[in-house]
């Protein structure tokens, strides 16, 4: 029998072997997914000092961002959702070219989320402060209703939405399942990025997050502009076979991660049986094979694991 020594050195170069295709692999993955987002750089290193970061490394706010299959389908949902408020709509449609660079906005929205999530707070400060030069120049009327993007209420809108999409994903397509103190510790969290845009009456907890949800929906309806939004959103910008394949299996898992009602304002159709036979088990060995080669291993990135 060989000295342990020459097992372990054997040992050690048949794991860097088998490695080396998941590497490639995961490589060639991440490289594929930025491009098709928009994303050209690289993303910044994350702050891991608790007394610099804008959100502690063990904040559950790390924990759910840092998945980034489910949150492609709560963005796709946050995006459905936010379209059903007229006047968010209006910015939206006269101050974005979205449908001319589509891919230009979500490498902006990205780039925010990430900064905010894992930067940190000086870097975080610059890109909130950033959002607030932008939303002061988006202003006009409406129906006859003016808006600005900077009001609170537009801001708490669009805040609710994005956290209601978020935490729906999370919890049907992510790796965790949180429990309600998990949930609440999030809405929470998450305030001071609203409050620090501008928002005033923002969630704490879920339920006052469901609540702040009902309140709004006297005034959400479906737009004309809300409906090119829509169907701009459903239709995707893939090109490929296999990306507009993965796009619509992504876009079809996030009605799911709409309320009933919004579903229905938006005029979507939901078979729930083929939701709960096809869409989400198929959506959830999809995200499972995406998180696998998406995400980089510890040894890729040269630091332990980030949340």
């Amino acid at each position: 029998m060989p000295p342990a020594p020459v097992l372990t050195e054997a040992r050690a170069v048949g794991e860097r072997l088998a490695g080396l295709p998941l590497d490639w692999l995961q490589a060639r993955t991440q490289q594929r997914l930025c491009r098709s987002i928009g994303i050209t750089e690289e993303p910044s290193p994350p702050c891991d000092d608790p007394e610099l970061a804008y959100f502690a490394p063990g904040s559950v706010v790390r924990t759910l961002h840092g998945d980034l299959p489910s949150m492609l389908i709560g963005g796709l949902a946050s995006l459905l959702l936010q379209s059903l408020h007229p006047l968010a709509m209006a910015g939206v449609a006269e101050h974005s070219r979205y449908q001319d660079d589509p891919l230009g906005r979500l490498e902006r929205t990205a780039r925010f989320v990430g900064v905010t999530t894992f930067g940190s707070t000086a870097d975080a400060e610059v890109a909130l402060s950033s959002v607030r030069r932008i939303h002061r120049h988006v202003r006009g009327t409406y129906d006859g209703v003016p808006y600005r993007a900077s009001t609170p209420e537009l801001l708490e809108w669009v805040h609710v939405a994005e956290l209601h999409s978020f935490l729906a994903s999370a919890q049907r397509y992510g790796p965790h399942r949180f429990t309600l103190a998990q949930r609440d510790a999030y809405v929470d969290e998450m305030a001071k990025v609203a409050l620090s845009l501008g928002a005033h009456d923002v969630p704490h907890s879920v339920a006052e997050l469901d609540e702040r949800l009902r309140s709004f929906r006297p005034a959400l309806r479906l737009t004309p502009e809300a409906k090119t939004a829509r169907n701009f959103v459903l239709r995707g910008v893939a090109r490929w076979p296999h990306e507009l394949a993965s796009y619509q299996l992504l876009v079809s898992a996030s009605q799911g991660c709409l309320p009933g009602w919004a579903r229905r304002q938006l005029h979507l159709v939901r078979v729930p049986a083929t939701d709960a036979l096809v869409v989400r088990p198929v959506a959830v060995s999809f995200c499972s094979a995406l998180r696998l080669l998406a995400t980089p291993r510890p040894s890729q990135r040269g630091e332990g694991p980030r949340r």
